[in-house]
């Protein structure tokens, strides 16, 4: 199966699983539309003036400029930043 089947059956697999909780989802797998949604996603990121990362409970906690909070459930993106930093 090529890269671009596998992205396309797992975005598919999601939305359907969010249909069965009669929720709807947004797929962005278009060259355009995911560049779009990168800089998005960068503007949001840029915002963050503080990170909990916990790989206990799979879920990395990020602090806002603005005082909210964002929670993004991952089972690898709370080990990757407990990694120890290392600076040049």
């Amino acid at each position: 199966m090529s890269e671009d089947n596998r992205i396309a059956a797992q975005a598919e697999r999601i939305t359907a699983l969010e249909a069965e909780l009669e929720s709807a989802g947004e797929v962005s797998i278009e060259e355009t539309r995911l560049l779009q949604m990168r800089v998005l996603l960068h503007e949001w990121i840029d915002s963050v003036v503080g990170v909990v990362s916990s790989p206990g409970v799979g879920r990395v906690s990020l602090i806002h400029r603005d005082g909210s909070q964002s929670s993004i459930a991952s089972s690898k993106l709370p080990f990757i930043l407990s990694r120890p930093a290392q600076f040049e």
